[in-house]
């Protein structure tokens, strides 16, 4: 049985600003389906969600530095975290019609991968939409578990001030610092977004870095009592405001630097006021989540419960095809999108 599937390849790296249908192209290629032809050991998946997250365009810069990430072959297909249903197998661990979680999943309506990339199966009868195994429980929600439960600790009664606080990241992390209690304050690209961040999420308080552009003011008047941990999402202006209202032992885990992903590095903003974080003695550690893939099932667990509790809640920005990833991508930079950015592969009849 031979298909057609559309997929999703770099044609060539873009070192600045970012990447379009100049460097992002489609193109569709025949797969054979057929039991005979699938390798051992391998699976066909359908892809059912894609993940649309700020790191990948880490990979088409073409240049080796930063968060050091592989970069994307040129002509290949660009692979994401994602949620797939079995079509054939050659693994006796999967079956056809089963649902599993694949972080290296090609962006292409269908594939064939080694069955050592798929991680888990899903149960799509637990009560969890599928799309929160690549929000809640996906690479953001993990991002902040990570950041707020292990790096950054804060206490109950803890300042603690979020980054990008609507963003994937931003909108888990808030809430699980909430669940510690500490008072928590976001920094967000919209009113709209500052509303949300308060009304759904939890927030204590919020504001428009595109309003308040003065950081320095919008810190003082926030937190007057200083800051105790900083999830920073965004790095440059931000990350140096924030370094002159820490407290004493303060905690800045720096999950990503999303305002300076599209520049090279001598175009970047530099940060003045280092000297605080020794002043402060503050610990700041930048963190991969590969590096805590022994704790990922603990943070299953954990979330699976929250979500299920009604404790955590995520909004999901839904984009349709494989054909919307190089716009999704973009979204991400801007701040048009809300929540979780996710494309739904082949979108179901309404």
């Amino acid at each position: 049985m031979i298909i057609e599937s559309k997929e999703c390849y770099l044609a060539s790296y873009a070192a600045e600003g970012v990447p379009t249908t100049e460097h992002l192209k489609l193109r569709t290629v025949p797969l054979s389906l057929s039991l005979d032809s699938i390798p051992d050991a391998h699976v066909a998946l359908q892809a059912l969600f894609i993940s649309v997250d700020p790191y990948l365009r880490t990979r088409m810069s073409g240049q080796d530095h930063g968060l050091y990430s592989p970069q994307y072959p040129l002509n290949q297909v660009i692979t994401a975290f994602g949620v797939g249903k079995v079509l054939r197998s050659k693994d006796d661990m999967y079956g056809e019609g089963d649902v599993v979680l694949c972080p290296l999943l090609p962006v292409a309506e269908y594939c064939v991968v080694p069955s050592g990339v798929v991680v888990r199966k899903l149960d799509p009868a637990a009560g969890i939409p599928l799309p929160e195994y690549l929000s809640c429980l996906g690479v953001p929600g993990f991002a902040a578990w990570v950041g707020i439960h292990l790096l950054g600790d804060p206490k109950p009664g803890s300042n603690v001030f979020i980054s990008a606080a609507a963003g994937g990241v931003g909108m888990v992390a808030g809430q699980l610092a909430k669940l510690k209690g500490c008072r928590v304050i976001g920094s967000t690209g919209s009113d709209a977004k500052v509303q949300l961040l308060k009304e759904e999420f939890g927030y204590d308080d919020a504001f428009n870095y595109n309003k308040e552009t003065n950081f320095d003011a919008a810190l003082s008047k926030y937190f007057p009592n200083g800051i105790d941990v900083y999830l920073d999402n965004v790095g440059g202006k931000m990350l140096e405001a924030v370094l002159n209202h820490v407290n004493l032992h303060a905690r800045i885990p720096v999950c990503g630097m999303i305002s300076q992903y599209n520049q090279t590095w001598i175009e970047r903003e530099g940060v003045r006021n280092l000297l605080n974080i020794v002043g402060k003695e503050v610990r700041m550690e930048g963190y991969l989540l590969g590096s805590y893939l022994d704790r990922f099932v603990d943070f299953t667990v954990e979330m699976e419960n929250y979500i299920k509790q009604g404790k955590i809640s995520s909004k999901i920005k839904i984009y349709e095809r494989i054909e919307s990833f190089t716009e999704s991508l973009g979204s991400l930079f801007s701040s048009s999108n809300t929540g979780k950015v996710i494309i739904e592969v082949k979108p179901q009849p309404t």
